[in-house]
């Protein structure tokens, strides 16, 4: 064994120093890689680094000797079931050389969890085609939450979109059905929100600007429609990122989503509409990473298609994905 020098390639720009080695050397645990780089072992550019240092195209990664048993693995896709196959591609509804974007159905989870057996995470291995790296999820909507979902095919893409929506370059557009009719029928709320415990059963609650564990959340609204003073259709757009801060904010406003089962508690549950959260990724705006922008739409689901047509809303047709510029 011997120190191996290795290049950053224009893909894998961006990704963090410890998500390099997990690709290159997966079996090398977190702990010795943060102690090959507080000795200096490992170095980038010469210079020593951290294991959250962020790495550029181009730079030189020294890497010292590796037991055998990290030598690289080859990446191979998980065994799955055909039925689950179908059901991921299914999803797609934008997909080329840098990203794929799904139309998540509302009641199935991102990720796992204590008694979640099924799961976008689980199914990306569908999306391969040959030896083509595994998908990568950018980020996150609730299990209870249908609509767009965005994937990134290589890590390098990947760490260029989570910067992205770090840097808030990116617009998201939430169609809701909320209870009620906000006033004003357009704002924006800055509502501080905290959680409370952990696990499936921690909530999200509006906390004072004063308390320790407060964090700044805002959100912008408009009333697209409405049924009397009885439902209305909002456009909600996150300009903050915490966990179900829609669903709280709109709870804020004293009108909570149609059908939430975590949050407006009876109030969200009127007789005669299906029990099913009423809430949907209806369009994303995302910088590219080939360059320009991309606009996905995603279709409603069928339980928000027929509380529209109940309440006589009408959302018109659903336009193509569109890439501007690039």
């Amino acid at each position: 064994m011997s120190v191996v020098t290795l290049s950053v390639t224009e893909d894998e720009a961006g990704i963090r120093l410890d998500r390099y080695f997990r690709r290159h050397y997966p079996h090398l645990t977190q702990g010795g890689l943060q102690k090959l780089c507080r000795t200096g072992q490992i170095r980038v550019d010469g210079r020593r680094v951290e294991a959250s240092t962020r790495l550029e195209a181009g730079q030189a990664v020294r890497v010292p000797p590796i037991p055998v048993a990290a030598k690289p693995a080859r990446d191979v896709p998980r065994p799955l079931d055909e039925r689950l196959v179908r059901e991921i591609r299914g999803m797609v509804i934008y997909q080329d050389a840098q990203v794929i974007v799904l139309n998540k159905p509302a009641g199935l989870a991102v990720q796992g969890g204590p008694g979640i057996t099924k799961h976008v995470d689980m199914m990306l291995d569908g999306l391969r085609d040959g030896d083509d790296p595994r998908p990568r999820l950018v980020h996150r909507i609730d299990r209870d939450t249908s609509g767009l979902l965005l994937l990134a095919r290589t890590p390098g893409v990947a760490a260029r979109l989570a910067a992205s929506f770090r840097g808030r370059d990116v617009h998201k557009v939430y169609w809701a059905v909320v209870v009620g009719r906000p006033d004003p029928q357009a704002g924006e709320i800055d509502q501080p929100l905290a959680r409370l415990g952990v696990g499936p059963g921690a909530i999200t609650v509006a906390a004072d600007r004063t308390d320790k564990d407060a964090q700044s959340a805002r959100s912008a609204y408009q009333v697209l429609d409405s049924a009397g003073r009885r439902f209305s259709w909002l456009e909600l757009s996150p300009l903050t990122g915490r966990t179900h801060q829609l669903r709280v904010h709109c709870e804020s406003l004293g009108t909570p989503i149609l059908g939430d089962p975590k949050y407006g508690g009876a109030a969200a549950h009127p007789s005669g509409f299906t029990d099913q959260l009423h809430l949907h990724a209806r369009m994303l705006d995302i910088p590219h990473p080939a360059g320009g922008r991309l606009i996905v739409t995603a279709e409603l689901p069928a339980h928000m298609r027929g509380t529209f047509r109940d309440l006589g809303f009408t959302a018109g047709n659903t336009p193509a994905p569109v890439r501007r510029g690039g």
